[in-house]
């Protein structure tokens, strides 16, 4: 990947995911209408130290290693000066060097990381299916919908990733979970997650 424009936030966007940004900073206000005009996506990293906002000082910012592409799916003005985004995540890539321009917007080295092997769940991940299958139609039911189509049910990474952007973890987990290259042993992990937290299921 050529030097790409960077969106730091403090959540952890996964493959296939759905971030929604309210955008009112000059810096990425530019970035969004760039990617619109060229069609190219950003990447969302999620920060380890510092802040989202312009006032927040480049010596205090850390980011990790790992982040992902965003895509924009729309873009609607509410009002002057301010978007409202819909963004898929796409492929996950590397940080290397970084370096942050005069409006304060952070610009990165980036090497690409392989996409999650498409494989089945195993027979004893059927629980956490039928729960995120459950879940769905629940959130569904509340006019709630924070997973995109298609649903991938018997997609073990896909399962996995959704259940990490909605279970109540910390960035810190989440981003360990994000950065594991084997979908079946991301979706382990969730499995096991589900059960400490739900010992009966």
């Amino acid at each position: 990947m050529a030097e790409l424009a960077l969106f730091p936030l403090r959540t952890v966007l996964f493959p296939g995911g759905l971030l929604e940004l309210k955008i009112f900073e000059a810096r990425y206000l530019d970035l969004v209408s760039r990617c619109l005009r060229e069609s190219a996506p950003f990447g969302v990293v999620a920060l380890r130290a510092g802040g989202e906002a312009r006032s927040a000082a480049a010596d205090t910012v850390q980011l990790h290693d790992v982040g992902t592409l965003a895509e924009l799916i729309d873009v609607d003005s509410a009002q002057a000066g301010i978007l409202l985004v819909r963004c898929r995540g796409t492929q996950r890539f590397g940080v290397g060097a970084t370096r942050q321009e005069r409006d304060g917007l952070w610009l990165a080295e980036t090497t690409p990381v392989a996409d999650d092997a498409v494989v089945a769940p195993l027979a004893s991940h059927a629980n956490v299916i039928k729960s995120l299958a459950e879940a769905i139609a629940a959130l569904a039911a509340q006019g709630a919908e924070p997973f995109l189509a298609p649903h991938r049910l018997d997609d073990a990474g896909w399962v996995a990733n959704r259940w990490c952007e909605i279970l109540p973890l910390p960035i810190e987990a989440k981003q360990r979970l994000m950065t594991i290259g084997d979908p079946l042993v991301r979706l382990d992990l969730v499995d096991s997650l589900m059960r400490v937290r739900h010992p009966a299921s």
